[in-house]
Parts: structure tokens; C-alpha cells; sequence
């Protein structure tokens, strides 16, 4: 028996004490992540957040999990050091996990964009630049610089990173609203209890599967028995570099320059709507791994523009906003580029056109979204009222002398006013205080504006009545 014994902690003695110990470190771990966010330690026994803990390690779900971490290597490092400068728990990143897999290009139904889902109205609060150029929700790095501010202004309101993650998600008069309903309780035993449902489904789902999430990243046992154990090291070792182009570079010419592969320069870049930097640009960030920053230092240099885009040759009788009309590009852009201090046109003058045959050909060149295509039978004054503006306004939008416009021109024109029956989401409302704002039901106004749940977000249009 004693001999038994003795066979049996030779030989299996030493895997259950490492794998006793393995448990224990990573149990640890688990709840080091808790106190990152402020969550009570007890939460680890949650029976719904074991539930999305499971859900995520079932194959399909590990696999998009991983997928996402190898599509954010190169600038995981960079995120985590913002956090940890604006004093946000690293951990956070997992959010950012939750609300886009780190998918730089996505755009959601409500028009959220880029890995931290900001909205238009929110982003440009938090100084993002948005326009048809550049949208720099889906810049990795500004769009962090953005959410930490929003994050730690959140925590600054309510005093605990978990809500500050719950009003990210739902907004802050939601968050403010469930406490209300909870006589004043904030724990995230009472916020998340599923009896009472104080927050939206999706914001119960959306904390535990933060945190099911951060269970995962620390779980390097669990990683090394897949085939995704390379990503430990590699995420560590790989980040970017911002570089500084001129108005106007291709970003396909540096990544062929730079033995970048094209759709590798593209991911990093999507804030960028086109593949140049912005016209009018003064300084727009341009990423590339760092491992190529020393080669770009040495080798790139500045393209003649003139050899990139399309160059025109002013006629007589042509002005910026007939040449811009002519290459669907907006007059203003066109002055910029070219540095043009005034409207003023020399004939023979050259002008260099930001567009290519590409870009001609498909029409992908618009103006802002407040444009306007003419068509048969229109004149100014009909498209004027049709804006409820004037023909003096249009007029000086689009620099035109004369009222003549022709068919298949396009004009900037002023936004509609916003209709009596919308409402525009401000910082700190919830559907709650809307409904009771306009005298309707909540259903009623979930159903009027086609909502499965109570999340609202700031800069969003509601129709009311």
C-alpha cells in the first residue's frame, strides 16, 4: 500500500500540486480583475456571469475572442498604456473588446462607430474630428484618448468604474434612473439582480461579459491549451508608430514604399476615408507598425501631388465651384489643396484635383451630407424652400455668383431644422424621463422609434409624437 503510495506522488504528485497552484493564481487574478472595476469579490460566484463565462470558452466563441485580440495586436500595447496614463484600469480594454471585437471599421444601426462605439455627438463633445475626410472614432489611438476622458468623467459622477462602464453603456440618466429604482442601492449585486431588472437586458449582459471577457485574458492555462498560446508573447512585443504626412500622400504609396501589405496599412488607418491624407489637413495621425518607423524615416519622401491625383487646366469662363461640380468635389476643398487665398482664377492657371479616375469613375467623392444633387426642373428658389432657407444662403454656401445651376450639380446646403415631433438624446437623460417629458408610455416610445430595449445614447433622435 505504503509502495502505491509513494508510485503515486512521484509520478502524478507533481501535476496536481502545479495545477493546484495554477488554480490558485489565476483564482487570484479573477479577482484582482473584480477590484479593478470595483466589483465586490463575491460577484465571482454569479451564477449568470459563470453562465457568459462558459458561453464565451465554447469553441465558435473562443475563436472569435482570439480573432479579435490578433486583429488589435499592434496597438493593444499603445491602448493599455493611455488607460494606465489617464489612470482607467487597463482592464477597460475588455470593454472596448465588448462593444466592437476591436473592429475599427464598425458602425452600428444608431451610427455608433470605431472600437470605443462612440456616436457622432458624444465623439466631437470629447474633441474627435468627424467629416467626410476623416472620422476619427475609428482612429484607435484618438478614439482611446476620447473614451478615457468620457470614462473617468463617468467616474468622477458616480464613484465606481463598474457604472462608469454601465453609463458608457446606457447612459448616465439610466445608470442614475436603476439606483432610484433600487432606493439608492448601487451594488452590482442589486443593479444586475434579474428578478428586479433595474437596468436594460443588454447592460446586465454587457457588464458580464466584460468581466467574462478579462476572466479570459488572465486565463493563460486555458490559453496554452489552444492554438491561439503565440498571442501571449506576441501582443507584447508588437505596437505602431504615428507618423506625419503631407496633405494629399496616399497611404497605398507608403505601404508599398514601406513593404506594407496594402490591407495591413488600411485596418490601421480606417479613420481615414480615403487612401490619402485629408486635403486641408494640418496634422492628421497615420499609423504603421513600429518595426518599419526606422525604414520610413530613411526612405520616404514627399510624392509631386501632380503625379498622384488628376490636374486641371483652368478654361475661360470656369470658376472653383463649375470645376468642382465637374469633378464631384466640393469648390472649398479644392481651394484649400491648392492653398488659394482667394476665388480668383487665372485662365490656363493649374489646379491640382484631389480625385482619381477611381474615385471620378464610382462618384465615391461627395460633399457633406448636407448636399444636394440638382435635378431637371429645379432652380434655386424651389431648392431653397425646399431647405427653409434663402437663395442669398445657398448661393454663398456654394460661392456662386449667378442663380444658374445645372442638372446633376451638387450643392451644400443648410440641415433641415429638426422636426417638431424628434428629440435629440442629451447627457444624462434615459427613456424614462423622455417618456414622462412628453406624456407617453415608455412602450410607446420604444415602439414609435423601433427600440428592443431602454438604451439610449447621447446625440440620438427620437421621434416623440
Amino acid at each position: 500500500m505504503n509502495y502505491i503510495f509513494t508510485f503515486f506522488l512521484l509520478f502524478f504528485g507533481p501535476t496536481v500540486l502545479f495545477a493546484g497552484l495554477g488554480f490558485e493564481s489565476n483564482h487570484n487574478k479573477q479577482i484582482m480583475l473584480l477590484r479593478s472595476f470595483d466589483i465586490d469579490p463575491n460577484y465571482i460566484h454569479d451564477e449568470k456571469l459563470n453562465e457568459m463565462i462558459l458561453s464565451k470558452k465554447k469553441p465558435n466563441a473562443y475563436k472569435r475572442y482570439y480573432e479579435a485580440m490578433q486583429r488589435a495586436r499592434l496597438y493593444i500595447p499603445t491602448i493599455k498604456k493611455i488607460l494606465h496614463d489617464e489612470n482607467v484600469p487597463a482592464e477597460f480594454i475588455y470593454l472596448a473588446m465588448a462593444e466592437s471585437s476591436f473592429t475599427t471599421k464598425a458602425l452600428s444601426k444608431k451610427q455608433a462607430a470605431g472600437i470605443w462605439q462612440f456616436m457622432p455627438a458624444t465623439g466631437k463633445q470629447y474633441g474627435l474630428h468627424i467629416d467626410d475626410y476623416l472620422d476619427e472614432r475609428r482612429d484607435p489611438i484618438k478614439s482611446t484618448e476620447a473614451a478615457v476622458k468620457y470614462l473617468n468623467s463617468l467616474h468622477d459622477r458616480f464613484g465606481k468604474w463598474y457604472l462608469a462602464a454601465m453609463a458608457y453603456n446606457c447612459g448616465e440618466g439610466c445608470v442614475l434612473n436603476a439606483i432610484s429604482k433600487a432606493d439608492g442601492k448601487d451594488d452590482i449585486f442589486t443593479l444586475l439582480d434579474e428578478k428586479r431588472r433595474y437596468l436594460p437586458a443588454e447592460t446586465r449582459r454587457y457588464i458580464r461579459k466584460i468581466v467574462a471577457y478579462g476572466f479570459m485574458g488572465i486565463d493563460e492555462n486555458d490559453m496554452i491549451s489552444t492554438d491561439y498560446s503565440y498571442l501571449l508573447n506576441r501582443a507584447s512585443l508588437n505596437s505602431i508608430a504615428t507618423i506625419n504626412l503631407p496633405k494629399g500622400e496616399k497611404i497605398s504609396r507608403v505601404a508599398k514604399m514601406l513593404d506594407i501589405d496594402v490591407e495591413e496599412m488600411r485596418r490601421l488607418n480606417r479613420h481615414l476615408t480615403y487612401d490619402f491624407v485629408p486635403p486641408f489637413s494640418k496634422k492628421c495621425n497615420v499609423y504603421i507598425p513600429y518595426n518599419k518607423l526606422n525604414r520610413f524615416k530613411q526612405e520616404y519622401e514627399p510624392c509631386d501631388l501632380q503625379k498622384i491625383y488628376l490636374v486641371h487646366i483652368v478654361k475661360s469662363g470656369e470658376n472653383l465651384s463649375r470645376i468642382g461640380a465637374k469633378y464631384h468635389v466640393p469648390y472649398r476643398v479644392i481651394k484649400e489643396f491648392n492653398e488659394l487665398k482667394s476665388n480668383y482664377l487665372r485662365v490656363k492657371q493649374k489646379l491640382i484635383i484631389p480625385t482619381t479616375p477611381a474615385l471620378l469613375n464610382k462618384h465615391k467623392f461627395s460633399f457633406a451630407k448636407n448636399s444636394y444633387i440638382v435635378r431637371p426642373g429645379d432652380t434655386l428658389l424651389a431648392i431653397a424652400k425646399r431647405y427653409k432657407t434663402s437663395v442669398k444662403k445657398i448661393k454663398s454656401l456654394n460661392n456662386k455668383k449667378s442663380s444658374v445651376i445645372r442638372v446633376s450639380e451638387k450643392l451644400v446646403v443648410p440641415p433641415l431644422p429638426l422636426p417638431k415631433n424628434a428629440y435629440v438624446v442629451k447627457a444624462g437623460d434615459n427613456l424614462s424621463a423622455i417618456a414622462k417629458r412628453y406624456k407617453v408610455s415608455i412602450k410607446t416610445l420604444k415602439a414609435r422609434n423601433n427600440k428592443q430595449s431602454d438604451v439610449i445614447r447621447v446625440g440620438e433622435k427620437l421621434r416623440v409624437y
